[in-house]
């Protein structure tokens, strides 16, 4: 599963500007039809069509159903220092693992970082028993996740304008939270039952399935399956992330930020980053740093000028910057 850190940028192909502004309306809408995306796009329906079977069926773009994760799953932040030579043993072993969603190489070669899913509070067995006692691993440390400000299904590519964007997105639950991700259900949804769990199952594949698909798989009346996708969709019980190379979008720099917040200003800068174009994932842990942000950025000068100019005033008192060398495992990748 690991692959080479030091893969040229110019062998990953720059997508036109058409191809990216659609991939953004998906993620306005993972199940967003081609003809209202080319309502508001100003495009061709059959151009919009033609152009998302063809980024999804060479796997240029991949829509998946992001999982509603209940209050009694965690997250530790890991950052593991490995000996050298072992790197890649180690990796592939991390990311068979289904409580591991997230895993990154540094671009220097020694470390991977990674989010676990754990149960809150409790001793981690990975943590305190698996990991100390590989011989590949030099040292880790586990911070654990506190609060989510983004996640990478909040995230949206900046090419699209403030009306366009509005527009393809659904209107959103009253009772859902405001103010960036969250890893909570919504409050008063009610629970899932034997169809919802069918046709989120008949979606693990493909978030975009038409419902004609997911009642022939699942043997529900398609009408059925048409208001229940609502329902779950206007519930917060079904939503999509687009999985897509950031470098095909011009992004080649990979980033994750390690800040020191003092705890007055430690909401208002996770809010505040969570809003950034940049920032494809932002929360709080425990530990020295304590606000984590993945970006996404064009180029060097892009990251200086995100960590010199965009970060100043917000109150951080320090920052430590890793250069992702490869995203191993990110959902839907």
């Amino acid at each position: 599963m690991p692959q080479k850190t030091s893969e040229s940028v110019h062998d990953t192909p720059l997508l036109d500007l058409r191809d990216q502004r659609l991939i953004a309306a998906l993620q306005c809408d993972g199940r967003l039809s081609a003809e209202r995306a080319a309502e508001v796009l100003g495009e061709n329906p059959r151009t919009v069509h033609r152009r998302w079977r063809a980024l999804t069926g060479d796997g240029t773009v991949k829509v998946v159903v992001v999982p509603v994760r209940p209050d009694s799953v965690g997250a530790l932040f890991l950052r593991i220092k490995v000996l050298k030579g072992k790197l890649d043993a180690l990796t592939a072993a991390l990311a068979a693992r289904p409580d591991i969603p997230f895993i990154d190489l540094s671009a220097s070669g020694d470390e991977i970082t990674a989010v676990s899913l754990t149960e809150p509070g409790s001793r981690d067995h990975l943590v305190f028993r698996q990991l100390p006692a590989t011989p590949a691993v030099a040292s880790v440390s586990a911070a654990t996740v506190l609060h989510v400000f983004a996640e990478a299904s909040d995230w949206r590519h900046d090419v699209l304008t403030p009306e366009e964007r509005a527009a393809l997105t659904p209107p959103p639950n009253d009772s859902e939270p405001v103010g960036g991700g969250s890893c909570e259900p919504v409050g008063d949804s009610p629970a899932l039952d034997p169809v919802d769990r069918d046709i989120l199952a008949a979606l693990q594949g493909d978030a975009r399935t038409p419902a004609a698909a997911i009642a022939a798989r699942t043997g529900h009346p398609a009408s059925t399956v048409r208001r229940r996708l609502a329902r779950l969709v206007s519930d917060g019980r079904l939503s999509t992330h687009v999985a897509v190379d950031p470098k095909r979008l011009g992004l080649l720099i990979d980033a994750n930020l390690l800040m020191q917040v003092p705890p007055d200003h430690l909401d208002t800068v996770g809010r505040t980053l969570a809003r950034h174009p940049a920032v494809h994932g932002a929360f709080a842990t425990t530990g020295a740093a304590n606000l984590h942000a993945a970006v996404w950025v064009r180029d060097l000068a892009a990251l200086y000028r995100l960590i010199t100019h965009d970060l100043a005033g917000l109150g951080i008192s320090g920052v430590e910057t890793l250069l992702v060398g490869h995203a191993v495992k990110r959902p839907g990748r």
